[in-house]
């Protein structure tokens, strides 16, 4: 997963780099969620934000999120971008599985 500024132009090459480090990894990668701000006419002003400080998405994508971890019976959701340990902590709730920002290390 992972919050991206519209500005951000390489956000899919991203993306694939840590979808590719993961599988390097042994993981399996069952989805990706991409949080876009700054392509709406509303969003160009706070393009570099968090839609939400407490989760860094929006309701409705962090909603898509738990749909998917859910759906999938994912283990761990990982974020190419960073979430500070509260953020983790409300996700993983919502997800009902760990979430791991990029520089976590997987739980043991």
């Amino acid at each position: 997963m992972g919050h991206f500024s519209a500005r951000d132009k390489d956000h899919t090459a991203r993306m694939d780099a840590a979808a590719h480090t993961a599988a390097a990894a042994g993981a399996r990668v069952v989805g990706r969620i991409v949080q876009r701000r700054g392509v709406s006419a509303g969003g160009a002003a706070r393009m570099g934000l968090p839609h939400s400080t407490r989760t860094v998405l929006s309701p409705g994508k962090a909603r898509e999120a738990a749909d998917l971890c859910a759906r999938t019976g994912a283990d761990a959701a990982v974020f190419v971008t960073p979430v500070t340990d509260r953020q983790r902590a409300l996700l993983a709730d919502l997800f009902g599985c760990p979430v791991l920002g990029p520089l976590t290390a997987p739980p043991a």
